[in-house]
C-alpha cells in the first residue's frame, strides 16, 4: 500500500520555526515529524510514499536525499508554483495514487499510535471509496456520523454551525485525526478543481456516498503550534 503524506503547508502556527524550515522537519525530541512518520507506517510494513511538498520544499528533498529515503520509495508532488491545499493536492498526486489499489493519507503534522493494519481491514470490509480515522476528543470542529458510523455531518463546536445531511438525530460528534484510507474511485467523484480542502468534498460527497468512520482510541497530537510541541514530546520518545 501506498502513503501520501501531507507536507505542503506552511505552518503559520508553528512560526517562528516555519519562517525558515518547513513544518514537516519541526523535531519532537530531536526528530523531525516526517521521519516519525514514515517511521510509523513502515513499521505497518508501508515502503512506498508520496510526499507534496511546497513550503522550503528543497528541504524536505534534501532531508530525504541525505536519509536514502528511509529505505523506501518515494515519490515527489511538488507544488512549489502554487499551495493547493488538502483536495487539491491530492488531485495533483493523482498520477503518482489511480493505480487500482487502496492508499493511505495522512498529515505530516500530527503524531499517533493508529493501528493502521486494523484501520486498513476495516476500510476493506465496509468497501467504502473513504474511510476517515475518528476520535472522541476535544477539537473546534467534529464530524457527525449515524449508528452506523455513516458521516452525516459537520459541526463548528465554538459557533455551533453545522452541515446536515439529514436531520441530525443525536448524531455522534467526533474528531478527524488527519488518517484517511483511500480507494481511487475517490478521483471519479470528486468535483471541485484548483485548490480545495478534501473535507469541503467529503461533506458534499456524504449526500449520495457512504463514507465511513473507524473510531480508534489511540493517542493523537496535532503538532501545529510550539505548545503541542512540548505535548508531544511527553508522549513521542
Amino acid at each position: 500500500m501506498k502513503a501520501l503524506i501531507f507536507a505542503a503547508g506552511k505552518g503559520t502556527r508553528l512560526k517562528p520555526f516555519t519562517d525558515h524550515h518547513p513544518k514537516a522537519l519541526a523535531k519532537v525530541n530531536g526528530v523531525p515529524l516526517l521521519e516519525r512518520n514514515i517511521n510509523y507506517l513502515k513499521s505497518f510494513g508501508i515502503k512506498d510514499f508520496v510526499i507534496n511538498i511546497h513550503h522550503f520544499g528543497n528541504q524536505i528533498v534534501e532531508f530525504l536525499n541525505k536519509n536514502s529515503n528511509f529505505g523506501c520509495n518515494i515519490e515527489i508532488s511538488d507544488e512549489t508554483n502554487e499551495l493547493l491545499e488538502t483536495g487539491g493536492g491530492l488531485i495533483f498526486a493523482r498520477r503518482f495514487l489511480d493505480h487500482g489499489e487502496d492508499f493511505l493519507i495522512m498529515n505530516a503534522d500530527i503524531l499517533t499510535e493508529i493501528n493502521i493494519n486494523a484501520f486498513v481491514e476495516y476500510h476493506k470490509k465496509i468497501k467504502d471509496f473513504a474511510t476517515l480515522a475518528v476520535s472522541d476528543r476535544d477539537s473546534s470542529r467534529k464530524l457527525l456520523f449515524n449508528d452506523d458510523m455513516v458521516l452525516r455531518g459537520w459541526l463548528n463546536v465554538q459557533s455551533g454551525e453545522q452541515r446536515l445531511a439529514e436531520f441530525n438525530k443525536g448524531f455522534k460528534a467526533l474528531a478527524f485525526s488527519g488518517v484517511h484510507c483511500i480507494n481511487p474511485a475517490i478521483f471519479e467523484k470528486i468535483k471541485r478543481t484548483g485548490k480545495f480542502s478534501v473535507m469541503e468534498e467529503y461533506l458534499d460527497l456524504m449526500q449520495t456516498e457512504h463514507i465511513h468512520g473507524f473510531v480508534h482510541d489511540s493517542i493523537l497530537i496535532d503538532v501545529g503550534r510550539p505548545e503541542s510541541v512540548i505535548e508531544a514530546e511527553k508522549h513521542f520518545k
